[in-house]
């Protein structure tokens, strides 16, 4: 991780765009026994089983809940969290889990929980989303795209509990991305005993609105557009977090986060302004922190939309758009051009660039021969939220309507509030769309079958709507094998079938940027899955 550090502005350009969005008179005070975090948006829930929205994961995974395992970044190895030990057993068709002693539940006003942490919380955190018959399946949607996108809900067969401390999953077949699965944000543990308090009240669907978890932090309250409050779980199984509070300031205007960072109503902000932030004069105020962080932005083709449908179509796409203008203009140097879906941190990546060339001579050619000689007219979408894998993906889709208008193409920019967005690209009402994704695991298989598999179709996490199941056999060769260099080769050949089909044009791989008050430390930016605020703290002023 990078971390440097930035004085108070004094640009006139910054200065200009930043002071047009004054402060509310509903913003939050500054917190002394806490932190605010000026955030991009809502969440869609408060469980992180319903959704892939990365706005979802940073309001929920690491501060409510905890995992039966976490990966570490440093040691590139799956470590304790909830279970203690985990074993594979009949050549990993079989995983029997071992877990912590005393993990305590949040008590809230709403809920005061009997009992600690034990196999039936697990089970019943599984079993939801596995069958459809469970009394909590169809609750608030019944929708769980990650399980269903990365496969897990036919690998899965069986949740047993052994006894009290132990239970044990049942696998259709061997899969090299089991564990890695269970280490990401979405595989959440939640309390069975509060599932069943619900249901006996006849309000299942406040499970995933008025949370609770074993994580660091307690929920309190949610108000849309505005704030959630969080307080410090004073009987985490870890060590408790050294601050009270923990406020979310909804806060989707880039600028407006930057000004509040800026005068102090935010204390950390995540996907600052980069092209900005080179402009402030040096000082002690601000600290950016970067980190790697395993993604790729894309622009995905609607391949049920015509022309969409028609692979020339989608070649002459590829071709027609200038991707190292792109990058340069939006990422300010802080992004790698794409060679592929894969980033250069996978351990599956190949240096062979398998994308098209900036080249609208050949894009008029392709147009000509799928009968488009004319040109057309098609949306481009484009997310009204800044990720860590795409700053501005308005911008972005200007430079590519400007890149297309050069070849007779009319591309119309469209955009919504992010959660209707989202709810609308899951319709299948897009062309195309601008969009990315952030890896939630190390292994590869993350990369490829929550975004262009047959299974992540019906979900709404395959932007493409591209089904091939000779493409899904081969994923699938991919994560049971166990051969290493084997999986390698399985995925460059996907690779080379998502060049030949093009559902979608790699475009960037980006860093990753949060910015904080100087005197904020701990907060974590990993590599893997949102942010945490466990081991933040605010300094006296010392500097560390």
């Amino acid at each position: 991780m990078r971390l440097f550090r930035v004085g108070l502005f004094a640009s006139v350009a910054v200065t200009g765009t930043l002071i047009a969005c004054s402060p509310a008179s509903d913003e939050v005070a500054p917190l002394r026994q806490g932190i605010i975090y000026c955030s991009e948006g809502n969440p869609e829930s408060f469980n992180p089983q319903l959704g892939t929205s990365g706005t979802t994961i940073d309001a929920t995974s690491a501060q409510l809940y905890d995992r039966l395992i976490d990966y570490d970044d440093e040691q590139q190895a799956f470590v304790p969290a909830l279970a203690t030990r985990w074993q594979a057993m009949d050549k990993g068709k079989r995983y029997r889990f071992t877990l912590r002693d005393n993990v305590q539940f949040h008590q809230t006003p709403w809920f005061t929980p009997s009992r600690p942490l034990q196999a039936h919380d697990v089970a019943f955190s599984f079993r939801r989303w596995l069958n459809t018959g469970h009394p909590y399946h169809e609750v608030n949607g019944g929708s769980y795209p990650f399980f269903t996108a990365s496969g897990l809900n036919r690998l899965i067969e069986q949740v047993t509990v052994i006894d009290d401390k132990t239970v044990e999953f049942q696998l259709s077949r061997s899969d090299s991305s089991f564990l890695a699965n269970l280490a990401t944000d979405f595989a959440v543990i939640l309390s069975a005993e509060y599932g069943a308090e619900l249901l006996s009240r006849g309000t299942p669907e406040q499970l995933d609105k008025q949370p609770i978890g074993t994580g660091p932090f307690v929920f309190e309250e949610f108000r849309k557009d505005l704030i959630i409050r969080y307080h410090r779980h004073e009987n985490y199984w870890r060590e408790a977090p050294e601050i009270e509070q923990l406020v979310y300031s909804i806060t989707p205007n880039a600028n407006k986060r930057m000004l509040k960072l800026l005068t102090g109503e935010c204390d950390v902000i995540p996907y600052p302004l980069v092209e900005e932030l080179a402009l402030l004069d040096t000082g002690d105020d601000i600290q950016i922190s970067s980190t790697v962080n395993p993604n790729i932005a894309f622009w995905a083709f609607n391949t049920d939309h015509p022309p969409f449908d028609n692979v020339l179509v989608r070649r002459a796409m590829a071709h027609a758009i200038n991707r190292p203008a792109i990058i340069q203009t939006i990422y300010n140097g802080n992004a790698r051009l794409a060679t592929g879906v894969l980033p250069e941190t996978s351990w599956a990546y190949s240096p062979v660039d398998l994308t098209y060339g900036y080249d609208p001579q050949r894009a008029r050619e392709l147009l000509t021969e799928a009968g488009l000689a004319e040109g057309f007219s098609f949306d481009i979408w484009a997310m009204p939220v800044q990720r860590a894998y795409n700053p501005n993906a308005q911008k972005m889709a200007e430079l590519i309507q400007s890149d297309l208008a050069h070849i007779g193409v009319q591309a119309n920019i469209v955009s919504y509030e992010w959660n209707a967005f989202r709810r609308r690209l899951a319709r299948d009402e897009h062309d195309s769309v601008l969009i990315g994704w952030i890896a939630d695991n190390a292994d590869p298989d993350n990369f490829f079958r929550p975004l262009l598999s047959c299974a992540a179709v019906n979900v709404g996490t395959n932007r493409a709507n591209w089904c091939v199941p000779e493409f899904d056999d081969l994923l699938i060769r991919a994560i049971t094998e166990n051969k290493t260099e084997t999986r390698k080769k399985l995925y460059h050949e996907a690779e080379n079938w998502i060049y030949r089909e093009v559902p979608l044009v790699p475009i960037a791989n980006s860093m990753r940027f949060q910015a904080s008050r100087s005197d904020i430390h701990g907060v974590e930016v990993p590599a893997y899955g949102g942010v945490s605020f466990r081991q933040a703290y605010r300094s006296d002023g010392a500097q560390p």
